[in-house]
C-alpha cells in the first residue's frame, strides 16, 4: 500500500480505497462529503461563538453593576451565604475562570477578579453555581464525572484504535468499533456538559438577583446575555463531537464491507 492509498483509507475508509468506483463507495463518499461540509460549518460556528463570547464580555465589562462589589467579593459572599468553605483566588489569563473541586477553589481570571462589571460578576456567579452543583449532589454532574476517565481515553486514543482496526482489514472491525464506542463516551461527556453549564448559569442568575447584586431587568438581561454567549460554545462542542463520532462510525462500517 502506498502513501496515497493510506491517506485514502483515512479519508474515505476501506470502501473508498479498494472499491472507490463501486456504488457502495460512491454512497460512502457522498456521506463523507456531507460530514466534511458539516465539519467546516461547525468550525466556522466555533469561531463565531468564541468571537461572540469575547464581544459580549467586553461590552458588559464596561457596565458596572448596581451593587458595586467586585467579582471576587460577590463570589465570596455567594459561597459563604450558601455555607460553602470553597476559597476564591485569582489566576492568570482572560476568561480562564473555573472551579476546581479537588483544590476546593474558584479561580477567577485577571479580567474578572477585581472588576465590578455585570460581565465579571456573572462569570464569578457561574463558577459559584458549579460549587453549588457539587455540594448539593447534582445528578448530572455526578454522572458526567463518573464517565470522565473513559471519556478522556476515548478523546485521546479512539482515532488511533480505529486506524489500527483499519490496518487489520475485515477482522479489525471489532477493534474499530471499540474505538468508536470509546469516543462515544467523549460525546456523552460533551452532551452532559451542556445541561450542567446551563444549570450553573441558572443558579448564578438566581443567586445574583436574590442577593441584590444585580437589580432591574436591564442588568438581569445583560448578565443572561453573557452567560448565554458562553453556553453557546458548549453547544458547538457537542456538535463537533457528534460529527467526529459519525465519521469514526462510517470508517468502522466501511472496514466491515471490505
Amino acid at each position: 500500500m502506498d502513501l496515497f492509498g493510506f491517506y485514502r483509507i483515512l479519508s474515505y475508509g476501506w470502501g473508498g480505497y479498494d472499491g472507490y468506483y463501486s456504488g457502495t463507495a460512491s454512497r460512502m463518499n457522498g456521506g463523507y462529503t456531507l460530514l466534511l461540509i458539516a465539519a467546516l460549518a461547525i468550525m466556522l460556528l466555533g469561531i463565531f461563538a468564541q468571537a461572540r463570547v469575547q464581544k459580549v464580555f467586553n461590552q458588559y465589562s464596561q457596565i458596572p453593576s448596581s451593587g458595586g462589589r467586585t467579582a471576587a467579593q460577590v463570589a465570596n459572599d455567594l459561597l459563604r451565604s450558601n455555607g460553602s468553605a470553597v476559597s476564591v483566588q485569582q489566576i492568570q489569563g482572560a476568561l480562564t475562570d473555573n472551579y476546581n473541586p479537588k483544590a476546593g477553589a474558584v479561580s477567577l481570571s485577571q479580567t474578572v477578579y477585581g472588576s465590578s462589571s455585570i460581565a465579571a460578576i456573572a462569570v464569578a456567579a457561574h463558577e459559584c453555581g458549579h460549587v453549588m452543583q457539587y455540594e448539593s449532589g447534582y445528578g448530572l454532574i455526578k454522572l458526567r464525572n463518573a464517565i470522565l476517565p473513559v471519556a478522556n481515553i476515548g478523546a485521546r486514543f479512539s482515532y488511533l484504535i480505529v486506524i489500527i482496526g483499519l490496518l487489520m482489514g475485515a477482522m479489525g472491525h471489532t477493534v474499530c468499533m471499540i474505538g468508536v464506542a470509546l469516543f462515544g463516551f467523549a460525546l456523552a461527556f460533551q452532551l452532559l456538559t451542556l445541561p450542567v453549564e446551563l444549570d450553573a448559569s441558572n443558579r448564578a442568575l438566581n443567586m445574583l438577583t436574590a442577593g441584590g447584586y444585580i437589580t432591574g431587568n436591564a442588568e438581569e438581561n445583560a448578565a443572561r446575555k453573557v452567560l448565554r454567549a458562553a453556553a453557546f460554545t458548549y453547544l458547538v462542542a457537542v456538535l463537533s463531537s457528534a460529527i467526529s463520532f459519525l465519521r469514526l462510525l462510517m470508517i468502522a462500517n466501511s472496514n466491515r464491507r471490505r
